[in-house]
């Protein structure tokens, strides 16, 4: 009978190699050498046993979007060599938690939320990178920050102690070709450039639209259930 370890690393390790070919072939289409885009692996309802399969073969950023997740497999990892992405819709009362393990905050998107994450990076001498969210539809469940209000968020964490401004970040559309929107993202993400030269992150992309992402500029994509599989409820 095979360990059942063994043939999970064997899925994973097989996603892997699928999500690497896709992402290898969509930069060699749209010019772009390899090392511009990070695979961020998102691991939300996954177990820690699967980061560490993730890390054991050579993936160094995962991200989640539940705090109650995140900060459990952050600490069951903490051994690991991991850059940790908060990529889920962030409040107030969760800053605390969140700035203790993530190294990127990819979800920020309103003020107030700039303020919570500077004063708890600055209580605990952490330095945490921030993006800002960008609304690519008028969905207001889904996060983001609307075009104009991006400078001046951006100002915002740029001048923000414990706090440095990354680029940007955006979800596709529901229902809409993602393309137009990524085209849009880049346009912002070139625009915030102008004034922060070293804002250079455009996160965006998954599963399902990672080629589209990386032909707009995505320096960044997002990739779980092509990585993972099937998500199953994360028990504890």
């Amino acid at each position: 009978m095979n360990d059942p370890s063994t043939t999970r690393r064997d899925e994973i390790a097989a996603g892997l190699a699928e999500v690497e070919r896709r992402i290898a072939s969509a930069c060699r289409a749209a010019g772009r050498p390899r090392g511009d885009v990070t695979l961020v692996a998102i691991t939300k309802t996954y177990p820690s046993s699967d980061v560490r399969i993730l890390a054991g073969l050579g993936v160094r950023h995962v991200g989640e979007n539940r705090d109650q997740e995140a900060s459990v497999k952050a600490g069951e990892c903490e051994d690991l060599p991991l850059t940790w992405h908060f990529v889920g819709q962030l409040q107030t009362n969760k800053v605390r938690s969140v700035v203790s393990y993530a190294d990127v905050v990819h979800s920020v998107d309103r003020p107030r939320l700039v303020e919570a994450l500077s004063r708890e990076a600055v209580r605990t001498g952490r330095q945490v990178a921030c993006l800002v969210q960008v609304a690519l539809d008028d969905d207001p469940g889904r996060g983001g920050a609307v075009a104009a209000e991006v400078p001046k968020l951006a100002e915002m964490i740029a001048g923000a102690e414990g706090l440095t401004l990354g680029g940007v970040m955006a979800v596709a559309p529901l229902g809409a070709e993602p393309g137009p929107a990524f085209a849009r993202l880049l346009e912002l993400s070139l625009s915030l450039r102008a004034d922060h030269p070293a804002a250079t992150v455009v996160s965006a992309g998954m599963s399902g639209d990672l080629a589209e992402a990386i032909a707009h500029g995505a320096t960044h994509v997002r990739v779980g259930t092509a990585l993972l599989g099937r998500r199953k409820p994360f028990v504890r």
